[in-house]
């Protein structure tokens, strides 16, 4: 068995997903260090998508000796059943660009990592084709980054959007680095007050499920208690 994780590291891909687990935690240029119970913890997001996460860990694994690394952040639901800003345990990872599957955490559901953000004919299919209730956009590299260098991989995330929610398409708005160039979004969201209403609640499911998330990771990583 394997003994309880003493540093863990942390991956997010946007500022917001990891606000409320770092409140008061140390700054440290793209880093934040903190504590979850007795186990030492660094944070950090570098933008979306595989990339990202793999700059993301890389820069984790550079502040120090990790013991584990934490997939952490806002996912889409694939099932009516699971909804905003319901917070998950994820048992294990698919990555739909490979068929790679990464186990996580003991108990929990299945997420798929797209190459992209989902829209509502992505979420179905996926749905159906893998089995799966979550998609996001990095887990998967983050699992095969700890698997590749010997780490223990753990994932947590939270439902920011629903199967049949109608968003726009944020694919057009994520730069060449993983970040979103929020002001093309407003910009363009200001000529489409049809998607105004579902962007107000993506906006409040979204701090709300960044909350839940950081009380679900604060309870369940070992040691945490």
């Amino acid at each position: 068995m394997k003994s309880p994780v003493s540093r863990v590291g942390i991956v997010a891909a946007l500022p917001g997903e990891l606000a409320p687990l770092v409140r008061g935690w140390e700054k440290r240029g793209s880093l934040w260090l903190g504590r979850i119970g007795s186990r030492q913890a660094v944070a950090t997001c570098a933008g979306m998508g595989a990339a990202a996460a793999a700059r993301a860990c890389q820069a984790l694994l550079a502040a120090g000796v990790l013991d584990a690394i934490v997939s952490a952040g806002y996912a889409g639901s694939l099932s009516c059943g699971l909804r905003p800003p319901q917070a998950c345990s994820i048992r294990e990872v698919v990555d739909a660009a490979t068929g790679d599957i990464f186990p996580a955490n003991p108990e929990g559901l299945r997420l798929i990592t797209l190459g992209r953000v989902a829209g509502g004919e992505d979420k179905r299919r996926l749905a159906e084709q893998y089995q799966a209730v979550l998609v996001d956009m990095e887990a998967a590299a983050v699992a095969g980054f700890a698997r590749s260098h010997g780490l223990r991989f753990l994932c947590f995330k939270a439902v920011s959007d629903g199967p049949n929610d109608k968003l726009p398409d944020f694919n057009r708005f994520i730069g060449s680095n993983g970040q979103l160039r929020l002001p093309a979004l407003i910009l363009w969201a200001a000529a489409h007050p049809q998607y105004w209403r579902a962007l107000r609640r993506l906006g409040r499911n979204s701090r709300r499920a960044a909350a839940e998330l950081a009380i679900l990771i604060s309870r369940s990583l070992p040691g945490s208690q």
